[in-house]
């Protein structure tokens, strides 16, 4: 049997993208008349990643868990107590719109991955879970280098080893990888709050794709999804 496949028989691997498009629904659009650019824009979605996201789940044969509402709603990446959790056109609605946002669309997304999660370690199988996002190459005036993130805890081995067998496989490329850019791995976040709920038999590791890829070249777009794909499936069969 091949090294994958024995991997994935011991493991449960999860694909999920939090960010994948910027729909607000009819009930809410009227606190958002003004926020078209916003919503356009890498503040309202994380451009590629849902396509990437998908594409690894068909590949890999994976659940897929995905939102296309959009983070200016309510960030379904980030704990309520997070100042950005609600943008300042979600804090715009009407008296109880936060509890109604946190029940229809935060909880049940969250909640879904949670009970997946606790599923496969009580059939014994521990989780790899991988969740997709793009950042934007231009931040507050700076330009972003980095072509790949991979974001992961320091402290937890199983993640370590991950990504350092994924960024060696990615070496080939010439693209720019870097680990824990342009953002921590320890950063509040969704794998953050299921390492804590979960301990070591939860591997959660975060992709971060430079934006300039899906809004540039479609043969170039095309040709990183691939290389993606390629080497995560090359570094999980290394482990």
């Amino acid at each position: 049997m091949p090294a994958k496949r024995r991997l994935l028989r011991r493991h449960e691997l999860l694909i999920s993208c939090e960010h994948g498009g910027n729909h607000i629904p009819a009930r809410y659009r009227r606190a958002f008349v003004r926020a078209g650019r916003a919503l356009a824009s890498h503040a309202g979605y994380d451009p590629g990643a849902l396509q990437l996201g998908r594409e690894l789940a068909t590949r890999l044969k994976a659940p897929f868990f995905y939102s296309t509402t959009s983070r200016l709603l309510v960030d379904l990446n980030r704990s309520l107590w997070h100042p950005r959790c609600f943008s300042r056109y979600a804090r715009g609605l009407p008296p109880g719109a936060r509890n109604e946002l946190t029940e229809r669309y935060y909880f049940p997304y969250r909640n879904a991955l949670k009970d997946r999660v606790a599923r496969a370690l009580r059939r014994g199988r521990p989780v790899i879970h991988l969740s997709c996002h793009s950042f934007t190459p231009r931040l507050a005036g700076e330009w972003r280098l980095t072509d790949i993130g991979l974001l992961f805890d320091p402290a937890r081995a199983h993640e370590a080893l991950l990504c350092s067998a994924w960024r060696k496989a990615l070496a080939r490329t010439r693209l720019r990888v870097r680990r824990n850019h342009p953002y921590k791995g320890t950063d509040d976040g969704l794998t953050t709050d299921l390492r804590a709920r979960f301990g070591p038999r939860y591997i959660g590791i975060e992709v971060e794709v430079n934006q300039k890829f899906p809004k540039g070249d479609p043969r170039r777009w095309r040709a990183l999804r691939a290389a993606l794909i390629d080497s995560f499936s090359e570094a999980l069969r290394s482990l």
